[in-house]
């Protein structure tokens, strides 16, 4: 039986969940303080069609705004802790081997937010066309998922084990 996900879960650990936290803190508030002046005393040259500066600093704006709003919805669907996952099942929190195919490779990787860039290992998100392929399948089972470039390409699930860290 699988177990039960919410799609819109992210699974962090207390680490990573509070790294996000003190960043989106920063930014929402000191950050937006500093780029507000940048723009500012940019603005006070003068002639903004060429001032450099000016348009600078207003597009680190906007990439800061975008980050904001990327973490505060990451933080409001986190939750601290470990995915319920069990051995040999593919879910959040497991490490996967599978294996492409036409091809004698094995590939092994967390399943897990991005979030987690702090693992050893490659991490790909439940959220990606092959995490979502994968994701509550079992050992031995295949999958098909659609490339960015439009081909299909298939998996079979070779091990799914709880992550344990480093």
């Amino acid at each position: 039986m699988a177990v039960s996900q919410n799609d819109n879960v992210t699974w962090l650990t207390q680490e990573a969940y509070d790294r996000l936290k003190e960043e989106y803190e920063y930014l929402s508030g000191p950050g937006r303080t500093d780029i507000a002046k940048k723009i500012e005393a940019a603005r006070e040259e003068g002639d903004l069609r060429e001032n450099g500066g000016y348009h600078a600093a207003k597009d680190e704006q906007g990439k800061m705004e975008a980050r904001i709003f990327h973490l505060r919805q990451i933080l409001d669907n986190a939750r601290v802790g470990e995915a319920p996952r069990a051995e040999g099942i593919v879910g959040p929190g497991m490490t996967v081997t599978v294996r492409f195919a036409g091809d004698d490779d094995e590939v092994t990787f967390l399943l897990a937010s991005r979030e987690e860039s702090g693992a050893p290992i490659d991490v790909y998100s439940p959220n990606s066309p092959l995490g979502s392929a994968i994701n509550g399948k079992k050992i031995g089972e295949k999958a098909t998922y659609t490339l960015p470039n439009g081909r299909q390409n298939t998996v079979e699930i070779l091990e799914a084990v709880p992550y344990i860290g480093n």
